[in-house]
């Protein structure tokens, strides 16, 4: 947010005479945004595929517990399950974030809509 802050078109903005509030929430803040939005997406897929771990070190019956009883025993049929919602769990959390993308940046649009 800083840098962005300090950008030409930030400056052009309040040169025009919009108010400081106005500048920070509708430029600053939306090109901030994007950011935001790639760091919280790898970060939640991260904590889909860390949940084995969290789950083991404190004892937590759950979806980490699972996956490592199901390697230990070699049960592959739910091993494959695993690995097939974990996938889609990361697809869909990357979906929502490029949605999002053409949500707060109005630069990037989805080819193929009528306008």
């Amino acid at each position: 947010m800083v840098d962005t802050l300090t950008a030409d078109f930030v400056r052009t903005a309040r040169a025009k005479g919009v108010s400081r509030g106005a500048v920070v929430l509708r430029h600053a803040l939306r090109n901030s945004l994007l950011v935001v939005l790639t760091i919280v997406g790898l970060q939640l897929g991260g904590l889909v595929s860390g949940a084995v771990v969290t789950e083991r070190i404190f004892g937590l019956p759950g979806f980490g517990k699972l996956t490592l009883d199901s390697v230990f025993t070699r049960d592959y049929p739910v091993i494959q399950g695993v690995v097939l919602v974990v996938t889609l769990a990361y697809i869909v959390i990357n979906l929502a974030v490029d949605v999002l993308y053409s949500v707060v940046d109005p630069r990037v649009r989805v080819e193929g809509r009528s306008r």
